[in-house]
């Protein structure tokens, strides 16, 4: 066998075809063989045997047959997979890289055009805006605070009080803490 006609569509799919055969036709003699043990040892008995230990043993043997079958039908699906894993890892690969390249190019150049776009328009508004005389109103400063609540006198009292603080405000920290004995 050609070691580097693996690595080609044809070979590979030449090699994959025949392991899948092979296996296939090594599951179906599998089961074939499994129904006539089976059945076989379930008609011989054996010096000692109660009234299900043919049917028991019979069973376990050909479990084992079974299995055997099972393992060839999965290595038959493995050797499919194997074919169809190296399409879309190996040759199919150079292509979708072509295409997901060719959309980042459109979307970079769409982002592009649109920033473009975005940014005559702001110049655009700015430029219209600058050029356009705009009548403006008198130069009057709105006040903050009403005059009602100031009082030149105590500034304490500029703002409204909640309900309950009747009371200024304290002056220093130390009016938070007491002053006692003992320190």
């Amino acid at each position: 066998m050609d070691i580097n006609a693996l690595f080609t569509d044809e070979g590979l799919r030449a090699f994959t075809a025949t392991v899948r055969d092979q296996h296939v036709r090594d599951a179906q003699q599998y089961g074939q063989i499994a129904d006539i043990v089976r059945s076989r040892l379930q008609q011989t008995p054996i010096e000692g045997d109660r009234w299900m230990s043919k049917r028991l043993r019979a069973w376990k043997v050909a479990r084992q047959i079974k299995a055997m079958q099972k393992a060839s039908t999965e290595a038959a699906a493995k050797a499919e997979a194997l074919y169809a894993t190296y399409v879309n890892e190996v040759l199919e690969l150079p292509q979708r890289r072509a295409t997901a390249e060719a959309k980042r190019l459109e979307r970079k150049q769409g982002r592009q055009a649109a920033v473009g776009a975005a940014v005559a328009g702001s110049l655009n508004r700015t430029v219209t805006a600058l050029n356009t005389p705009q009548e403006q109103p008198g130069a009057t400063v709105p006040q903050a605070r009403p005059a009602e609540f100031v009082t030149p006198d105590n500034p304490w009292q500029q703002w409204p009080m909640a309900a309950g603080g009747e009371r200024p405000p304290t002056n220093t920290i130390n009016d938070y803490f007491a002053k006692g004995e003992g320190q």
